[in-house]
């Protein structure tokens, strides 16, 4: 049974807990929402907020379930945090090996610490690899970072798409999902910006995951994320990567 409210993923996972504003995608962020909002309600491991912290206790939670799932990780903080201690990602990525029914769906903004992490080290069979690309300035930079990652799948998170990315290159890229902002103070998308990326995905036989409208629709009108649907070029894009 699906546990999480994220389209593209099954479950989540939290083995850490808070972050900080980095670039244009993080002003409005919903985990901050959240963690705030789990905080005011007695949350635990949210005593402190969105103030970054490892939740060791969490480490045992993939163990539990013997049925193949896909987990985000970290979908209330970034894996690659500037504190994350390398030893705790260690037991993290141990933890990954030691389930390979499972499928590990690994999202950063901050791609040179990944980079250097996996410098020296293997990335697990049963990891997705992605970063996010909201814009031109702090978004496709991360796709590079991202090519010299061996993991077996890559991909990129484009939401809340805030413009036009122009050509984008593919290249070792095998899914991409895109999704406009949701929220009171959300940024309108437009429907050109996302049918040129759908467009690139298809030259490129890329998987395209269409994740949300988001609180504009594609009239740009404002409206609940519900209501505004997922609908592209009158479908639903709901692709997968590839993984035989």
């Amino acid at each position: 049974m699906k546990k999480t409210k994220i389209e593209w993923t099954e479950e989540t996972w939290n083995p850490s807990v808070g972050c900080d504003k980095i670039s244009a995608g993080c002003k409005f962020c919903y985990a901050e929402t959240m963690a705030n909002r789990l905080q005011a309600m007695g949350g635990n491991g949210y005593e402190d907020g969105f103030k970054f912290k490892i939740m060791p206790d969490r480490l045992e939670q993939p163990f539990r379930k013997k049925k193949p799932t896909k987990y985000f990780v970290n979908s209330m903080s970034d894996l690659f945090h500037v504190e994350m201690p390398y030893e705790y990602l260690d037991e993290v990525f141990k933890v990954i090996e030691k389930t390979p029914q499972h499928i590990y769906q690994i999202l950063t903004k901050r791609e040179s610490i990944m980079v250097d992490y996996f410098r020296k080290r293997k990335i697990p069979q049963n990891v997705w690899m992605g970063v996010t690309v909201e814009n031109k300035k702090h978004g496709l930079i991360r796709i590079k970072s991202l090519r010299k990652i061996k993991a077996k799948i890559r991909f990129l998170s484009i939401e809340p798409l805030l413009e036009d990315l122009g050509r984008i290159n593919l290249k070792g890229i095998d899914w991409v999902i895109v999704g406009g902002e949701s929220g009171p103070k959300a940024r309108p998308m437009q429907e050109e910006w996302a049918v040129n990326i759908q467009k690139q995905c298809e030259e490129m036989e890329v998987a395209f995951f269409f994740k949300q409208w988001g609180t504009w629709g594609e009239d740009m009108v404002k409206r609940s994320k519900k209501a505004n649907g997922r609908i592209l070029l009158g479908k639903t894009w709901d692709e997968y990567p590839n993984v035989a």
